[in-house]
C-alpha cells in the first residue's frame, strides 16, 4: 500500500475479532521504520523532522487487505529535526507542550483497497489529547518470506504511505501563516510476523 502516516514506544495491542479471523499479527521492525514530516518556513525553505525507532502492530491479512488494521504510537519527546534548539521549541508550550510519557498515536478504523497494492487507511490520529480522523494513502511494497538467511524464512511486509495534516486541527497552529499550517508526512515501515519472531 504507497503514500501515508502513522507510530512507537507505548502501543495499544490489537485483539483479533471474528472479522479479523484470518489476519495475522505483525510487529513493526523499529530498525527499518521511519516517519518523516515537513512544513514550509516563511515561504523560504522546507523544514524536516523525524520519528524513528518506534513500535507498532499490524493485523495483516495478505489475502484480504481490507480485513487488516494498524495501531502505532511514539513518544512525543522522541521528535528529532536535526537542531537541538528547534526541537526544544517544538516541544515547548508554543507547540506540543510535551511532557515525559506523552505519545502520538494512530489507530485505524477502516481500510479501502484502491488498487492491486494500494489502499486508503482511515484512522484516528491523536496528538496532545486532540484526535482527528486522517487518511493515509498507502502502498504495499512487498510481502512474503524474508530474503535474509538469518531470518529463517520469517514472513515480512513493507509499506510506504503519505498524509497531509493541518497543525491547527490539533491545536498546534502557532505562528501561522509564517510557519506553514500544512504538514506533509511520509512513512516507510517494515513489519515481521509475530509468530516468526517468537518461534
Amino acid at each position: 500500500m504507497k503514500r501515508l502516516l502513522t507510530s512507537a514506544a507505548a502501543l495499544a495491542v490489537l485483539t483479533a475479532t471474528p472479522a479479523l479471523a484470518d489476519a495475522e499479527l505483525y510487529r513493526l521492525d523499529a530498525s527499518h521504520s521511519q516517519i518523516v514530516f515537513s512544513w514550509d518556513h516563511l515561504g523560504l525553505s522546507t523544514t524536516y523532522g523525524m520519528f524513528s525507532g518506534f513500535e507498532g502492530e499490524i493485523m495483516f491479512d495478505a489475502d484480504d487487505p481490507a480485513n487488516s488494521s494498524v495501531s502505532v504510537s511514539m513518544p512525543t519527546t522522541s521528535m528529532f529535526t536535526g537542531w537541538e534548539q528547534r526541537d526544544a521549541h517544538l516541544l515547548s508550550d508554543d507547540f506540543f507542550a510535551a511532557a515525559e510519557g506523552d505519545v502520538i498515536s494512530f489507530e485505524s478504523t477502516g481500510i479501502e483497497v484502491t488498487g492491486e497494492d494500494t489502499a486508503a487507511i482511515t484512522g484516528n490520529l491523536t496528538i496532545g489529547g486532540e484526535t482527528v480522523e486522517v487518511v493515509l494513502e498507502t502502498e504495499l511494497n512487498a510481502a512474503g518470506p524474508s530474503p535474509l538467511p538469518q531470518m529463517n524464512g520469517a514472513l515480512v511486509a513493507g509499506f510506504d504511505a503519505t498524509a497531509t495534516l493541518s497543525r491547527t486541527a490539533f491545536g498546534l497552529g502557532a505562528f501561522t501563516p509564517f510557519v506553514g499550517d500544512e504538514v506533509t508526512v511520509n512513512i516507510s515501515i517494515e513489519a515481521i510476523r509475530a509468530a516468526d519472531m517468537e518461534g
